[in-house]
């Protein structure tokens, strides 16, 4: 009754501001808290996208290895292509994609890697193209192979340092720099192209693909020790430090 009576002493004018301010303070909680449910939406969203990237981020790259069972094919001495000593008492079995910049990154830490424990450590590179994001990487690996044939393990290891130091990653590199590549690492460029017109190691980086899935990668780089009987998958490009620590309690 109180209100009523003060409401009729009001102006008119008076009255229909004060209203007219209490619908726009009204509007704006509402609005407040639409724009909050919204923006909650938003960044699950966002996070559901991010779950679904298949590189690895940085942080990624700080994954321990693990001690869960891997079906991995054995390493072979005469089909697998192998950087440092084949004896050497730990492998290290990437599989890569060369249009991945993490790989690109942590191929220069695998030739680290091997140089610093040589004898100690080899390097076992298997094919893992994502062709979703890199639709380039599996013709790139098929060049590889073909410089494998050409002149075996020197060839093959020659031809992919060399990709992956100008490739600028992310599916980026003309394809014409393929024979480029062939002609600086002294492959004979009639044969190289001929074999990677051929399409015959299609079937090889596909089933290394495979292997790689079926071994646990989702994403690359992703990579497997092997220690004897004794098998730990590394996901993502570890840095220099990190593997090393890994590698040396390993060798003890």
């Amino acid at each position: 009754m109180e209100e009523l009576k003060i409401a009729k002493k009001m102006k008119p004018k008076t009255a229909f501001v004060l209203g007219l301010g209490s619908a726009l303070g009204l509007f704006f909680v509402v609005g407040f808290f639409i724009l909050l449910v919204m923006v909650m939406g938003d960044d699950n969203n966002v996070k559901a996208v991010n779950n679904d990237i298949v590189s690895p981020s940085p942080s990624a790259a700080a994954a321990q290895p693990n001690s869960g069972k891997v079906a991995l094919n054995p390493v072979d001495k005469k089909t697998d292509w192998i950087k440092g000593d084949p004896k050497a008492k730990i492998s290290i079995v990437e599989f890569s994609d060369t249009e991945c910049p993490y790989c690109k990154r942590f191929h220069e830490t695998m030739n680290q890697i091997v140089d610093e424990y040589s004898g100690q450590v080899n390097w076992v590179y298997r094919h893992f193209p994502l062709i979703s994001l890199h639709s380039k990487a599996t013709k790139e690996a098929e060049a590889t192979e073909c410089a494998g044939e050409q002149k075996g393990n020197t060839g093959f290891w020659s031809y992919l340092d060399r990709l992956f130091a100008i490739t600028p990653s992310n599916n980026q590199l003309a394809e014409g720099q393929l024979t480029e590549i062939a002609q600086y690492v002294g492959l004979d460029v009639n044969d190289f192209e001929e074999c990677l017109a051929s399409g015959k190691y299609t079937a090889k980086v596909q089933s290394q693909a495979s292997q790689a899935q079926a071994a646990g990668g989702t994403g690359t780089p992703y990579s497997v020790i092997v220690n004897g009987e004794t098998l730990a998958p590394l996901s993502g490009a570890l840095p220099l430090e990190q593997l090393k620590t890994i590698i040396d309690s390993l060798l003890q």
